[in-house]
């Protein structure tokens, strides 16, 4: 006969995570190669939650800005194109679409 056996885990406590590789530079803020990058990214993504940028570099350069959702840039509002496109002079001489389109088809032997 099999007994039913209940194991109690401790509770697990959340850990605080070094960044040794994190450094602040002039004008960057705080900055970290992208290697250290990819191996601790849930700790970045923590730090940058709690209101702080960082940039990924890449020999030396920075390559990218991880930012929290609050200090993102609005984005630009699409209007479209329908207004440029009236403000185009109409096509009255030359070639039109449909007759380079011909011409290119027929020449291919389609």
């Amino acid at each position: 006969m099999k007994t039913k056996r209940t194991i109690k885990y401790p509770e697990l406590k959340p850990q605080a995570v070094e960044l040794r590789e994190v450094a602040a530079l002039p004008g960057l803020g705080l900055t970290i190669p992208v290697r250290a990058a990819k191996a601790k990214l849930s700790a970045l993504l923590e730090l940058v939650a709690g209101g702080q940028e960082v940039t990924i570099t890449s020999d030396g350069e920075p390559k990218a800005v991880l930012l929290p959702l609050s200090k993102r840039r609005p984005r630009k509002v699409f209007t479209g194109t329908w207004e440029h496109l009236q403000t185009m002079p109409m096509q009255t001489e030359g070639p039109f679409a449909d007759e380079i389109i011909r011409a290119d088809r027929d020449g291919r032997g389609w």
